[in-house]
């Protein structure tokens, strides 16, 4: 993988540019990949409805995100596993617990 050091007076850049997307990861590092083309893709239909579950999942993890009491326990235990809080949510609906019920 190529390093780059941007100009000082680039602060930040994330998103498209022309064929390029660049991204900013959760630990800081940025990176640039071609955009992928997906214009022939067929998707399954279980692709499609995974796509679905994730995309609840992710709602799931918003809310749990937004009321306190449950994103504190998802930060205990988060910080314990070393991982993120949102993605410990995330994983916790797939999984069929769901903290928001239980409070």
């Amino acid at each position: 993988m190529a390093k780059v050091t941007l100009n000082p007076t680039v602060r930040r850049i994330q998103g498209k540019l022309g064929n390029a997307v660049f991204r900013l990861s959760h630990t800081g590092e940025l990176s640039m990949t071609k955009l992928p083309d997906m214009s022939k893709v067929k998707w399954s239909k279980a692709q499609k409805e995974h796509r679905q579950r994730f995309k609840l999942a992710v709602a799931y993890a918003r809310s749990a995100m937004a009321d306190e009491k449950v994103r504190l326990k998802y930060e205990k235990i988060a910080k314990k596993m070393h991982k993120r809080p949102f993605d410990m949510a995330v994983s916790d609906y797939f999984k069929g617990k769901n903290l928001l019920e239980k409070l």
